[in-house]
């Protein structure tokens, strides 16, 4: 049994050893200015590559994925009904929507879902 973890703990060393030099020498090295500049079909760039970025976008985009989660999550409770006892289900499914509605509250609240100021 020693002999076994022994043996895995040397392995995990030996990889993480084989995959830092692995990432040490695939490194590039010789960096040029057309390869870093950003590409645009082929002209030269007329701007900065990095535009500032909205953060209106940004968190919209979040309470999408948020809420989108929470939906998928929604979708089975319909489907075992009739397989779990309904006060556990009735219990189960009026809280997790009264607190996916007071995230949506509490968003609408906070102006998160006015697009203009």
């Amino acid at each position: 049994m020693f002999s076994l973890t022994l043996m895995i703990f040397i392995t995990f060393i030996l990889a993480n050893i084989v995959m830092i030099l692995a990432s040490l020498l695939s490194k590039k090295s010789i960096l040029d200015r057309e390869k870093c500049s950003p590409y645009e079909c082929g002209f030269d760039p007329k701007g900065s590559a990095r535009l500032p970025f909205s953060l209106r976008f940004f968190l919209i985009a979040v309470i999408f994925l948020i809420f989108d989660v929470e939906i998928t999550l929604l979708l089975p409770i319909a489907s075992i009904l009739n397989i779990v006892n309904i006060f556990s289900w009735l219990m189960t499914s009026t809280l997790f929507l009264v607190i996916l509605l007071i995230g949506l509250y509490y968003e609408w609240y906070q102006g998160a879902l006015e697009w203009s100021e």
